[in-house]
């Protein structure tokens, strides 16, 4: 490899572990926001401005979370206990109660573990997004993301009154568009705009038709809550007469730009049609679970569903997300299948995720050409001996704990377990801060 120009960024020694790829003792090569070599520690090293010593690591892609709401940290430790999500449930904090200055908060703690974890790129909506949006992408993250888009009256549902009010409608889906109009391809190209139902049941139909007609004009991709409780089915079948997936499919939100969250209580016509559309199911393995839920995710695969990983509004460790994924998906298969191997739910974190987020030519891959966000972890452990099968050994014995070093775009985001521009202490402290105020107004 001779380069007259050095490097902005080498990493040097690294396991390389990529979909499709595994390179013992790796050299990767930045040049810009970009990856510009690959390849084994072959001869001296070239020429960088900056060298990251990455033996004892192993380097991945950036991981994916498909599905998160960075806000609801606030609910750490409470929500998983609940049984249900915090919209339905009486006595907590809910969407409207949230300040922007408390959602500004929330949204940076949840962006800084999340990238402290391994993401480089979340797929975040919730309250206050025009504002929340660019305060993560501040902390170096990818952030694709809309406001909450709903016209039900949410304080009414944990009563069992679902109405909805034109007013409401038109005040958040004016907020996507503005965030799809003002910030989209912003930060350096780290901030994509998406369109972002709630939910079936908390959208009107013709809110929904709204809200596919509006992202088709802007050219966005689609995120909701999809078939994720009985509450939903039953509402579903009592106003539309018929599935969540036939409603979604109705109102044009069916096809392969659309990435939904859960698809725990789908039928078989339901799985057929989404698979025909070629959806993503942004597959919560851990949260299902912690309720009592497990998506059908080899059925949705063997449907023609895409599926992706991501934690909702839980501990944001995507590599624990892997685990969990690998073992729901063996728990309904009956036992250990050649086609659920820990390199199935590796790419369902990195290329499914990219292709959720419509960047599979950028992202989920270490390849020269490739957008440079990679993840190195400290393999020094005695978990990780005898490193035999490193796939085997990272999805089976890591967590999002032993990530020491992250980049994204090129840049070194975090380095030695820190954040390498932000203050952590700062941002945890306004946090709780956050979080304590809102459950002291709930």
């Amino acid at each position: 490899m001779n380069e007259a120009e050095p490097f902005d960024l080498l990493i040097e020694g690294a396991h390389l572990l990529s979909p499709g790829l595994e390179i013992a003792e790796s050299r990767i090569a930045v040049r810009a926001d970009r990856i510009a070599w690959v390849g084994a520690t072959d001869g001296p090293p070239p020429a960088a401005r900056r060298v990251v010593n990455a033996r004892q690591r192993i380097a991945i892609p950036g991981l994916i979370n498909a599905h998160t709401h960075t806000v609801l940290s606030l609910m750490r430790g409470i929500a998983e206990d609940m049984g249900f999500a915090p919209a339905y449930t009486r006595g907590v904090p809910r969407a409207p109660m949230i300040t922007e200055a408390e959602a500004i908060a929330l949204a940076r703690l949840g962006a800084l573990e999340a990238v402290r974890l391994g993401s480089t790129l979340v797929c975040d909506t919730y309250v206050h997004a025009r504002h929340t949006i660019p305060a993560m992408a501040d902390l170096g993250l990818r952030v694709s993301g809309c406001t909450l888009l709903h016209d039900v009256d949410f304080s009414g549902m944990p009563d069992g009154r679902w109405e909805y009010d034109n007013r409401i409608g038109d005040r958040t889906l004016s907020e996507a568009v503005e965030i799809a109009e003002t910030l989209d391809g912003t930060a350096e190209g780290r901030i994509r705009a998406t369109m972002a139902p709630h939910a079936p049941d908390t959208c009107s139909t013709e809110f929904l038709r709204r809200c596919a007609a509006e992202g088709h004009r802007l050219g966005l991709r689609t995120c909701i809550h999809l078939a994720q409780s009985r509450i939903e089915v039953d509402r579903i079948r009592a106003r539309d007469g018929c599935t969540p997936v036939e409603l979604i499919e109705q109102t044009g939100l069916l096809d392969d730009r659309l990435t939904a969250a859960h698809g725990i209580f789908m039928t078989a016509g339901d799985i057929a049609r989404a698979g025909r559309a070629c959806i993503t199911c942004a597959h919560v393995p851990k949260g299902n679970a912690g309720g009592g839920m497990m998506a059908p995710t080899p059925a949705l695969r063997a449907g023609g569903v895409r599926l992706a990983l991501s934690t909702d509004n839980l501990l944001a460790d995507m590599v624990e997300t892997m685990r969990w994924a690998l073992c729901i998906g063996r728990v309904q298969a009956g036992g250990v299948t050649e086609d659920w191997q820990p390199e199935d739910v590796f790419a369902m974190a990195t290329l499914g995720g990219a292709a959720a987020m419509g960047m599979s030519e950028d992202l989920g891959r270490l390849a020269v050409g490739c957008k440079a966000d990679i993840v190195l972890l400290d393999a020094g452990g005695p978990q990780f001996v005898p490193l035999l099968d490193a796939l085997g050994v990272l999805v089976h014995c890591a967590q999002g704990a032993l990530v020491t070093d992250v980049v994204v775009n090129g840049r070194i985001v975090v380095a030695a377990g820190r954040h390498a521009f932000a203050d952590e202490d700062a941002i945890k402290h306004e946090a709780q801060l956050a979080a304590e105020a809102l459950w002291a107004r709930a």
